[in-house]
């Protein structure tokens, strides 16, 4: 049998890389129906639905990181306000031995895609209990979130850099 390892050192049982979800949570969580219940009687057009999700990190201690979706869902039949609901759910992960530059993707890419089928359960059951259908929220893409939020940040340190630079140019007498 051929040994996959072959040539590369294994890591030991105390230094490989492992990341452990210790807990999940609810921090916020915000149902309004503001127009009980008429907007549950009437008909109508289908409702436009405005969904946004957002990602934060904190640092809980060294191997300790708290990971929190942020969702926003709005419900609109023409001007009328159906729904809005916020939730901020939450994992505590602990991770060992990551190396520095795989620990930012793996905690706001890895981490909110293993919370967050939760959060989305949490979100259909509370708009269901609303009076509502559940609201199903399709699968997230994270990757492209973090790739979006690195460029957006590149672009604003590019600007700032941008502004420096022209502060620090001598102006001509």
């Amino acid at each position: 049998m051929a040994d996959d390892t072959q040539g590369a050192a294994a890591p030991q049982p105390g230094t490989a890389p492992s990341m452990n979800l210790v807990g999940q949570y609810i921090r916020d969580l915000s149902f309004e129906n503001p127009g009980a219940p008429g907007t549950l009687l009437g008909g109508g057009a289908n409702p436009a639905f405005n969904v946004s999700i957002s990602v934060g990190v904190k640092k809980q201690s060294d191997e300790i990181y708290a990971i929190e979706l942020t969702l926003n869902a709005k419900a609109n039949r023409e001007e009328t306000v159906l729904f809005n609901v916020e939730l901020v759910y939450g994992g505590i992960f602990r991770i060992k031995n990551v190396p520095e530059n795989q620990l930012s993707p793996l905690l706001m890419i890895e981490c909110p895609r293993l919370i967050f089928p939760f959060a989305r359960q949490v979100l259909a059951s509370v708009t269901q209990q609303g009076g509502f259908p559940p609201l199903m929220m399709e699968p997230v893409d994270f990757s492209a979130i973090y790739r979006q939020n690195l460029a957006k940040l590149a672009q604003q340190q590019g600007g700032a850099q941008a502004a420096d630079a022209a502060a620090e140019t001598p102006k001509p007498n």
